[in-house]
Order: structure tokens, then sequence, then C-alpha cells
């Protein structure tokens, strides 16, 4: 069984990253989530607790974080939740530990730039297929078993739908149709 959690906290202490002796990065950094309400009588927002979550990301996930993460940085944080029990002489406990799935910054506070990562998929997370991770070889190519109605060539290189029909001066000057999203069904 397995406990999904998405936790949102400021990252707390130091930010370790090891490599095992097979090669597997792991970053672990503590995770501070204060729950705050609004209290009436003062109308200023105050803490009423905080939760302490150890987390942990391992391959590709270690590396972009030990690169990405600093202390203080607010985040979240989604991944597989653990309670590990410890024991210390007479003193015993449940520490809650997340193995993270996905972690990134809290953009409620403030803006982020994405930077793609340049590390192999082969050398970073042997999970993934493709070069640049994700299962694609190249993010400007039509997607994985799509009908050749589908070629390159939007502004940004990226794969568009093609018009069928006419001739090949025509398709490439083709733009996709628009679509009306405000009729579109609703995925949920």
């Amino acid at each position: 069984m397995s406990d999904h959690i998405t936790v949102v906290g400021n990252v707390v202490g130091d930010i370790r990253h090891v490599m095992t002796p097979a090669g597997l990065p792991i970053t672990s950094f503590s995770l501070a989530s204060s729950q705050r309400r609004l209290d009436r009588a003062s109308g200023a927002w105050v803490e009423t607790a905080t939760n302490w979550y150890t987390v942990s990301a391992f391959r590709a996930l270690a590396l972009n974080a030990r690169d990405s993460l600093s202390t203080g940085q607010r985040v979240i944080v989604s991944g597989r939740l653990r309670l590990r029990r410890w024991e210390n002489g007479d003193r015993r406990g449940t520490a809650p530990e997340i193995d993270a799935e996905a972690l990134g910054p809290d953009l409620l506070w403030g803006t982020a730039a994405f930077h793609p990562s340049t590390q192999r998929a082969s050398t970073a997370d042997a999970g993934a297929s493709g070069v640049d991770g994700w299962g694609g070889t190249d993010p400007a190519a039509p997607p994985a078993g799509a009908p050749e109605t589908w070629a390159t060539g939007g502004d940004d290189g990226a794969a568009v739908p093609r018009a069928t029909g006419g001739d090949a001066a025509e398709e490439s000057d083709a733009t996709p149709p628009a679509r009306d999203w405000a009729s579109a069904p609703v995925p949920f």
C-alpha cells in the first residue's frame, strides 16, 4: 500500500546530498509545513501548528533538487508518505518521511524560471526513456504514433496539425483550426 501526499512548506536546515556506492544520487531535507488561521480579534494571521517531514529525492529529481533548492525556500512536494518508527534508548516515536516524486517552488510567493535539465536519461534516470528524460528525443517532433496529418512548423517549431487535402504549398502555410475553449467539455 502506498499513501500519496502533497505538502507545501519551507525547506529547513541543511540540504543533504549523497551518492550511494552504486551511483544512486539522493538529496534530502527537512520540510516545515505550518498551518495558519485568521485571528478575528486581531485581524492578523497566526500560525497554529507546524508539521515536520523528512523529504528524500532520488535519481534525476535528486540532482535537480540539489541544484535548485535553498534553505528557507517555500516548496510544494508530492510523493509517497512513509511513517518510520524510531527508538533511542527509552524514547520512541514516529517520523513522517516523504519519498518525493515531484517538487518545485511555491509560486504563490514569487516567480521562477524553468531550465530543462541537461542530464542524459541513461545516467540520471534509468526509468525514463528518450534523450531528454521525458520519453521523447525531440521536443519539436510530432507526438509518438501521430497520423500523417501532423507536421512541424509552428512558430516555435512545435508539432502542429497539418491541413488535409490540397497541395503541399497549401499545407505548409496552414494554421491549426481555432478552438472554442469556452464550449469545450470539462474533463472532470
